[in-house]
């Protein structure tokens, strides 16, 4: 297994991913959404393998001026405009290869192998 954890040190469920792992002692990597972010290629992973930017989107996120500009610019906008703004997304984001999550998903995460 290959897991990268993108999350915050500060978001609740991004802790509660690494502690999942730590305990089954699965290794990981954590990615600091707040220091570097995804890059192209593993949002567009990412978005394919939740099922779309919908799934990827936090409702309750802080920066609501940019939310409200994702829901509503150009499809083909979109995607830019949350790898500029990166808060807007659900955390924790759990990749291992081409499966992901958003969230809190142990239920899944057991799966993998």
């Amino acid at each position: 297994m290959n897991i990268q954890i993108f999350g915050t040190t500060k978001c609740f469920d991004t802790k509660k991913a690494m502690r999942y792992f730590k305990e089954r002692s699965i290794k990981y990597q954590f990615i600091d959404l707040k220091e570097k972010g995804l890059s192209k290629g593993e949002y567009n992973s990412v978005k394919q393998a939740v099922g779309g930017l919908e799934q990827l989107l936090n409702p309750n996120a802080k920066d609501k001026d940019a939310l409200a500009l994702i829901k509503y610019i150009a499809d083909e906008d979109k995607d830019e405009k949350v790898l500029e703004n990166q808060k807007v997304l659900k955390t924790p984001i759990v990749r291992n290869g081409r499966q992901a999550t958003v969230g809190f998903c142990p239920d899944i995460w057991k799966t993998w192998n």
